[in-house]
C-alpha cells in the first residue's frame, strides 16, 4: 500500500547530524544508478541533501524534481533517473525530510521557505537555467515558484499538484463517494475521530486513488538502505492526521490565484487516470493558464512515477524536448 504521506518511505529517524558516507547510494541490489554528485546544501534552518545524475554543464537544461508530502522524500522520482541520458536530473530532500537535516522546528514549515529552498539548491549547483517538476505537495511549491517568474525557469510541470486545499478535499470527497458503502462508512470516521477504523477506510482509498501498483523490489531495497524517510511530524503539522480534513497550516491554502501568473507556454499539468487529484479538476486548472499543456497518464493513480513509470517518463521527456525548442 502506498499512501500520499509516505510513498513507502517511512523508516527510522535520521541522525541529528548527517555526514555523507562514501558511495551513499551505490548499494546493491536497489538497481538505481548511483549519483554523479552529492551535496549538503545550506538553506534557512539547516542543510538539504541533493543528488545529481548526469552532466550539469550539458547542452540541455537540467530538470529538478520537488517531492510530495509535506515530509516525503526524493525516492519517488528514482525511476525518472532514466532522463539522465539526455540531461542532468536533480533530486533533493526538503528540510526535515529524507537524508536532509531534521531540526524539526515548526518555524521552518512555511510554504515560502520551501520555495526559497529550491532556488538555493539551484544556486549551490551553479545552474543558470533549469526545468522544474513538482509532484503533489511538490506541485504546490512548483506553482509558487513558477508564479515568481524566475529568469532561470525554462519549463514548469505541475504533477498531480495540490493547488488549493479546498479543491483537494472536494476531489477526495467526490472519489470516496465512488467507493463501496462500507468503505465510505469507515472513511466517515476520519471526519471526526481519526483512528484505526478510519485508517482501514483510508487505506482502501489509497489503493484506489494513490498507488495502484505494489512497491518494486528496487524501491523496497532503496528504502531499507536509506532509513531517513517520511517525517510524520511535518506532515501532520502542515496537513493533518486525515486525508479528508486538513487541520494543519495548509488548511486554508489557496494557490488558485497564482495560476494567472504562470507562463502558459512553459507549463504542463500532468496527472493519473485514477489520481486523487482528479483529471477533471486538473484540466480545469490547466484551462485557466492560456497555452498550458495538459496530459493524463493512463492506468496511473497519484503515484505517477511508481504506477506507470515508463509512460510518465516518456511524456515528460517529450515535453522537455518541446520546452528546449522554445526560444
Amino acid at each position: 500500500m502506498i499512501d500520499r504521506r509516505a510513498f513507502l518511505l517511512a523508516g527510522g529517524a535520521l541522525a541529528a547530524s548527517l555526514a555523507l558516507p562514501t558511495a551513499l547510494f551505490a548499494r546493491d541490489p536497489d538497481g538505481y544508478a548511483p549519483p554523479d554528485l552529492e551535496k549538503m546544501v545550506p538553506v534557512e534552518g539547516g542543510r538539504v541533501y541533493v543528488r545529481v545524475n548526469g552532466d550539469l554543464r550539458g547542452p540541455k537544461p537540467p530538470i529538478v524534481m520537488l517531492h510530495g508530502g509535506p515530509g516525503g522524500t526524493h525516492a519517488h522520482f528514482l525511476t525518472a533517473l532514466a532522463l539522465a541520458n539526455e540531461r542532468a536530473v536533480i533530486l533533493y530532500d526538503q528540510l526535515d525530510s529524507g537524508q536532509s537535516d531534521r531540526p524539526n522546528d515548526p518555524k521552518n514549515w512555511r510554504v515560502a521557505r520551501f520555495v526559497d529552498e529550491a532556488e538555493l539548491v539551484r544556486k549551490a549547483l551553479g545552474v543558470d537555467r533549469w526545468h522544474l517538476l513538482g509532484h503533489s505537495w511538490g506541485g504546490t511549491l512548483a506553482l509558487e515558484y513558477g508564479a515568481r517568474r524566475p529568469a532561470a525557469l525554462r519549463g514548469l510541470a505541475l504533477a498531480s499538484p495540490l493547488v488549493s486545499t479546498r479543491s483537494w478535499i472536494a476531489d477526495a470527497n467526490a472519489l470516496r463517494g465512488s467507493l463501496p458503502a462500507p468503505i465510505q462508512a469507515e472513511i466517515a470516521q476520519c471526519d471526526t475521530a481519526p483512528g484505526p477504523v478510519c485508517d482501514a477506510g483510508t487505506n482502501a482509498f489509497y489503493r484506489a486513488f494513490n498507488g495502484r501498483e505494489p512497491a518494486t523490489i528496487p524501491a523496497m531495497a532503496y528504502a531499507r538502505a536509506h532509513p531517513g524517510g517520511f517525517n510524520p511530524k511535518l506532515y501532520n503539522a502542515m496537513w493533518g492526521a486525515s486525508e479528508f480534513v486538513s487541520t494543519g497550516s495548509l488548511k486554508d491554502y489557496d494557490g488558485e490565484p497564482l495560476l494567472a501568473k504562470l507562463d502558459g507556454k512553459r507549463t504542463l499539468f500532468i496527472g493519473g487516470q485514477y489520481d486523487e487529484a482528479r483529471p477533471a479538476t486538473l484540466a480545469g486548472f490547466a484551462a485557466r493558464v492560456p497555452g498550458a499543456e495538459f496530459a493524463t497518464v493512463p492506468g496511473s493513480a497519484h503515484g505517477l512515477f511508481s504506477d506507470r513509470p515508463q509512460e510518465t517518463i516518456a511524456l515528460v521527456r517529450a515535453w522537455l524536448a518541446r520546452q528546449d525548442a522554445l526560444a
